[in-house]
């Protein structure tokens, strides 16, 4: 049986995922094992001298032809001057390796966990906060980030320390080494038993943060809404009750993670006595000489302070973990919508578009469209009315692969567009939705959204079209004015306008206008309704509108209900039927 990758533990996904890196791991490994080799051998140095002093011409240097104690205590200095060089080189070496592998696979899992966000069909993101996604891209990888820089090195040094101390034990006492070594077992017992608790523990507090940056995130985007009501109280109490959730998550996994530091103490001194007492008594029993006694002691002293600290480094391995497995669960969502394969170059477009028979409804939802069909014959304009809900932007939507049908094609110059490139079919597309988002930045910027490679006199020439020009002049620096973020610096007038110039810029065989002029007053709609039989000349348009007004003039209307073409003709025919169409003129025309 196959075990799925959502199942796995996160430390294998993260090491299946560090693969490309092992190189770097394995030198990183071997610079903590190394610098923690140098850093232990002080107590042995320490006992040698000892040894020295009491032995004497007898000592264990003595033994090997050096009988002079001076010269032996000469000999100590300088193995101390180079063990403590090495230690401070092999330490410089992993704390580089450590921290840039880290920053390496931070930065590259977060271009991943991005770039397979952004080929996540629309309605993933309908199920999803944005508060939420960014506390996965920012805060779980920081997260993962801070354990590699510090965690890793700490456990390599903690196995390394446990390994080398016990073998001296069993080298140097072994009448004692097991006594002191007994209490090891159950450390690394209890490290295993704690990860298993605390790993719910830290995966709710990943959750509980997510919740509190979701709510964040809402809350600044709609601060004017916020403030429009006075909720500020309400919002402030929502923050505080999801930030109060967070803490308390927190709380309940910090109780558990801060008990393990004293119990480890406990167990550690078990075995400190055990080699106090015992080999205290190998010494005067005369087994054991003062100087291997004296580095027993400082190696027990040396292994307690590493054990400590594994409580701290095993909590932040949790929190990594967590952070982990929610990284790898983004990464493991499957990518709904495929581009295909049949290349279709811009200049080769003709624009013709047929619906046939389509059927479409979101998740768990009824059916927007019902077997429509409709066709969009190459150059001409035509437009799409009915009331709210009837399904005229879903076609947009369709018509882009911002979801999949349930049944029926959609061809674009008799191809389906399910067969084409997906960046070819989008480039071949130029969309001004009602939903006008401006990135912060400035408004050159934002016209040439898309095309880096557009000219000023370009960006100048669609903004004229748009019926932009003249404001952007009057802004404070023209067209190098900061929008700022979502274009809140400007009026939703001048936010569609620069959208109509962004995709006039992009100069695609089909245009798209949703709603584009229903934020513009009644001159600027003149003035962009004059321009838009140069805009849509020799190019495919579809214009969505609830203002008549701006589609009077369209080649044919088609009127939508319920999902379904019920009327479509001229502005003057579709009158003439005495039908939805005549009703929806005579609202707005006041005729009734």
């Amino acid at each position: 049986m196959v075990t799925s990758s959502r199942q796995q533990p996160p430390l294998s996904r993260l090491l299946h995922y560090s693969r490309p890196y092992r190189r770097e791991i394995w030198l990183a490994s071997l610079c903590s094992v190394l610098n923690k080799l140098f850093d232990l051998a002080p107590p042995a140095l320490i006992g040698t001298a000892v040894d020295v002093v009491v032995q004497k011409d007898q000592s264990i240097l003595g033994r090997w032809g050096i009988p002079d104690v001076g010269q032996q205590l000469l000999l100590i200095c300088g193995a101390s001057i180079v063990i403590w060089g090495l230690e401070s080189l092999f330490e410089y070496a992993y704390a580089r390796l450590w921290r840039n592998l880290a920053q390496t696979v931070q930065h590259y899992l977060r271009l991943d966990a991005y770039g397979h966000l952004q080929n996540l069909e629309m309605a993933f993101f309908e199920e999803q906060s944005t508060g939420g996604l960014m506390s996965i891209l920012s805060d779980d990888i920081n997260q993962l980030e801070r354990f590699l820089d510090g965690g890793a090195n700490e456990v390599i040094q903690v196995i390394t320390t446990v390994i080398i101390i016990g073998g001296a034990f069993f080298v140097l006492a072994p009448e004692v080494a097991w006594v002191a070594i007994l209490p090891m077992p159950f450390i690394i017992w209890g490290a295993i038993a704690f990860q298993k608790f605390l790993a719910p523990r830290y995966a709710a507090v990943r959750e509980r943060v997510s919740f509190l940056n979701s709510r964040l995130s809402n809350n600044l985007s709609g601060i004017t809404t916020i403030k429009s009501f006075t909720t500020e109280d309400f919002e402030a109490e929502q923050v505080r009750q999801d930030s109060e959730g967070y803490r308390q998550s927190n709380r309940h996994a910090i109780a558990l993670s801060a008990a393990f530091i004293p119990i480890i103490r406990i167990l550690i001194l078990l075995a400190f006595l055990a080699t106090l007492g015992g080999g205290g008594l190998q010494v005067v029993a005369g087994n054991l000489t003062v100087g291997t006694y004296s580095v027993l002691i400082y190696l027990i002293q040396r292994l307690l302070w590493p054990l400590t600290r594994l409580g701290d480094t095993l909590d932040q391995y949790q929190r990594a973990m967590a952070s982990t497995q929610r990284v790898m669960n983004l990464l493991d969502t499957p990518v709904e919508i495929h581009s295909g394969a049949t290349p279709l170059p811009v200049a080769q477009v003709k624009g013709d578009i047929l619906f046939d028979h389509v059927t479409f409804g979101y998740q768990n939802g009824r059916a927007i469209l019902e077997d429509l069909s409709l066709k969009v014959p190459a150059g001409q304009t035509i437009a799409i009315v009915g009331s709210t809900g009837s399904g005229k932007s879903t076609l947009v939507k369709l018509l882009l692969r911002f979801y999949e049908i349930q049944s029926g094609q959609i061809w674009l110059d008799g191809i389906s567009i399910g067969d084409l490139r997906l960046k070819d079919l989008r480039r071949a597309i130029g969309l001004v939705s009602q939903d006008i988002f401006l990135f912060h930045g400035t408004v050159r910027e934002n016209i040439a959204y898309g095309c880096p490679e557009a000219t000023l006199e370009d960006i100048i020439h669609a903004a004229k079209n748009a019926e932009a020009h003249e404001f952007i002049q009057e802004l404070s620096q023209g067209y190098d004015t900061i929008v700022g973020e979502r274009g809140q610096k400007l009026s939703g007038g001048q936010r569609q306008r620069l959208a109509i110039a962004r995709a006039l810029l992009k100069d695609p065989p089909i245009l798209i206008l949703d709603e584009a002029t229903s934020a513009v007053d009644n001159e600027t709609e003149a003035a962009i309704q004059k321009s838009l039989e140069y805009i849509t000349a020799n190019r495919t348009t579809v214009a969505i509108a609830h203002r008549l007004s701006t589609i009077r003039y369209a080649d044919c209307i088609y009127v939508m209900e319920q999902g379904k073409i019920v009327e479509q003709g001229k502005h003057e025919q579709l009158l003439g039927l005495g039908g939805i169409y005549t009703q929806l003129w005579n609202v707005q025309t006041g005729q009734r």
